[in-house]
């Protein structure tokens, strides 16, 4: 029986959307508090009673956030282009490699939307 874990992080970046008309509000440089939710699937290690220890998830994810927090995500290689879908997606292609019974990156640029990878 599959177990889903979930972790839920925050950063605080700015960014602007360069491909959008300049008309756009976006286009312009503006700052979101970001959520972001880690979702595991995995097995229960059963002679410690969970599937992955959340102090682990949280040292895997540590160097990423300092990659990310508190800066202007067009700077950061791979993020020029920083719409929630595609920073959903970077933090996914470099997680798995730590952790990978990862599910999906889930990320939240307001309290009111949201954004999956993978669906």
């Amino acid at each position: 029986m599959k177990y889903e874990l979930k972790q839920h992080f925050q950063i605080e970046s700015a960014r602007f959307l360069p491909n959008l008309p300049s008309t756009h509000p976006c286009a312009r440089m503006h700052g979101h508090s970001f959520k972001i939710v880690l979702t595991l699937l995995g097995d229960l290690d059963t002679k410690v009673g969970w599937v992955m220890d959340y102090n682990e998830i949280s040292f895997a994810m540590k160097a990423l956030l300092i990659e990310i927090d508190h800066r202007v995500l067009n700077e950061v290689p791979g993020l020029e282009n920083p719409t929630s879908e595609l920073l959903a997606k970077w933090i996914y292609d470099r997680m798995i490699k730590k952790i990978p019974i990862l599910k999906n990156v889930t990320i939240a640029e307001t309290s009111a939307t949201e954004c999956r990878y993978p669906a």
